[in-house]
């Protein structure tokens, strides 16, 4: 019998913490550095508030065979998480050691540190604080088998926690090296994800198993690189230049949440004046409603001064989505882009406004809309794509949000995407700039519907179709809605800051009563 010392004790104390600052070995680490990736300790340390990180589950071991199945001296568990602070707020935070088995999920411990339905989880749900995630890891793997001796059944997995917390608190996540199978789904069931450029790639099953299950040969890139899930299937929100700014994007996101949903949105000071008026925006707006103009330019001017971050740029385009302030109160921002498709709503724009919506909602940001949708795009490829069904469930998205909205019309305002600008059963304040226009359809596409046969057989085709258009433009003039009372609010674009400040600052009362969660679990993936 091993007699207890004091001594001993701390020495493998000591022993155990040295361990887990090692990771997965010295040649493993320098693997890591020599690809161009920091290691996940270097990354807390970065993301976390300086000296802040306190860690969970330090002795906690890797079991290492070789394989013939001999036993090899054990490294640190594959995933290291615990307590921090981001901007002097408490936060969950965690990520895989990509040293230790490429930062497999380790199931052969008592608890799970990581992943779903891990501990660094239960640790955001029962404090009700935030989960922040630097993810590099391989998912599952075959070693399982052998250490337990029988295959698992893995929908035998109680994963319920990690979509019980997108009603909860603020998940965030960075994908900073490969990310595959289990490691893969956990970025995506989160707010807010980005991956890193030239080093993150993502994937259900990667090379090695695409080319042993369908015998075609891939580049990790191109199977699952940024280009791939930032431009192409949405997957990801963001592409970062580096993990430095993976790690800014992180935590410029988590200062626009509330710490859970039963608190506020974060107020913070702002020095730009609430009344500010710049004519540069009748600049911006053309004067002929044809030429096109950068709504990015719009939103520069009239948020506070460099709070707007933009979320999902490089996806679904025609529409414009991102968190900013208004006289230091957080919102989140919606835009039609004339600059992509005249800004009609296709399937890939619809699909971002209802996940943007929810998140939103979830989150008690008041949301601000600036308009000019033509419509829902229409054409076979259209149609193909599902334009109609994703851009009912957006619809459906405004239909169901509880937060306080405002939208500018700055032009167009067409049909059903039209409708889903604004929720009428609602208290939803309406401003018009002089520029708007809306209606059941275009006027120049409608004219030629309804009077086809007609313009067609007149001895000047084009002059009767000017005419024709002329007198319902007339008729269709923005003026006459306000004078009816349909649109709440004619103003000059360079009132536009003051009254969305105005609105925003009296619905916090309204926001402060509905906190806590929705019916449902949040935001829908």
């Amino acid at each position: 019998m091993t007699t207890f010392t004091w001594e001993e004790a701390r020495r493998k104390l000591k022993e155990g913490r040295e361990r887990a600052l090692r990771l997965g070995g010295p040649e493993a680490v320098a693997r890591q550095r020599k690809a161009g990736r920091r290691t996940v300790r270097e990354r807390i340390a970065e993301l976390a508030d300086e000296g802040s990180f306190l860690e969970i589950g330090t002795l906690a071991t890797h079991k290492r065979v070789d394989s013939q199945g001999n036993d090899l001296e054990p490294t640190a568990s594959s995933y290291v998480m615990g307590l921090a602070e981001v901007h002097g707020r408490p936060v969950a935070l965690g990520g895989e050691d990509f040293t230790v088995e490429g930062g497999a999920i380790e199931q052969d411990h008592d608890r799970i540190k990581g992943g779903m339905a891990g501990f660094v989880e239960d640790l955001a749900h029962e404090y009700r604080i935030p989960l922040l995630m630097c993810m590099e890891g391989v998912g599952g793997g075959v070693g399982r088998e052998e250490k337990e001796g029988h295959a698992p059944l893995v929908s035998g997995h109680n994963i319920q926690r990690s979509y019980q917390l997108l009603g909860e608190v603020p998940v965030l996540a960075a994908a900073m090296g490969a990310c595959a199978g289990a490691t893969a789904a956990r970025v995506l069931v989160s707010h807010f994800t980005v991956m890193t450029r030239d080093t993150a790639c993502l994937f259900a099953g990667g090379p090695p198993l695409v080319e042993r299950a369908l015998g075609h040969r891939i580049d990790k890139f191109d199977l699952g690189g940024a280009h791939v899930h930032t431009q192409m299937s949405g997957a990801i929100d963001n592409v970062a230049d580096g993990e430095s700014d993976a790690i800014r994007q992180l935590r410029q996101v988590l200062s626009y949440l509330p710490q859970s949903v039963w608190e506020m949105p974060p107020y913070a000071p702002s020095d730009d004046p609430p009344d500010r008026q710049d004519d540069i925006l009748l600049k911006i707006m053309p004067e002929d409603r044809r030429r096109a103009y950068d709504v990015h330019d719009i939103i520069q001017v009239i948020v506070d001064h460099g709070s707007f971050f933009e979320i999902g740029r490089d996806w679904g385009q025609s529409f414009v989505s991102g968190l900013a302030r208004f006289g230091g109160y957080p919102v989140g921002l919606m835009a039609s882009n004339p600059m992509h498709i005249g800004g009609a709503l296709d399937p890939q724009a619809s699909e971002k406004k209802a996940r943007f919506i929810d998140f939103c909602d979830t989150f008690h940001l008041p949301l601000v809309y600036f308009i000019d949708v033509p419509g829902f795009m229409i054409g076979g490829d259209a149609e193909r794509g599902g334009t109609l069904r994703k851009g009912m469930r957006a619809l459906q998205a405004m239909m169901e949000a509880s937060v306080p909205m405002v939208s500018v019309y700055l032009r167009k305002a067409f049909g059903m995407a039209g409708l889903a600008t604004a929720n009428a059963d609602r208290l939803h304040l309406r401003l018009a700039w002089p520029t708007a226009e809306w209606g059941d359809m275009p006027i120049e596409g409608g004219v030629f519907a309804a009077h086809r046969r007609e313009i067609e057989a007149a001895p000047d085709p084009n002059a009767l179709r000017a005419q024709i258009e002329a007198r319902l433009l007339e008729q269709a003039s923005p003026w006459k809605t306000a004078e009816a009372f349909g649109v709440e609010e004619m103003i000059d674009p360079t009132e536009t800051r003051g009254l969305i400040i105005r609105f925003v600052k009296a619905s916090q009362g309204s926001i402060r009563t509905n906190l806590g969660p929705k019916a449902r679990y949040g935001t829908r993936l």
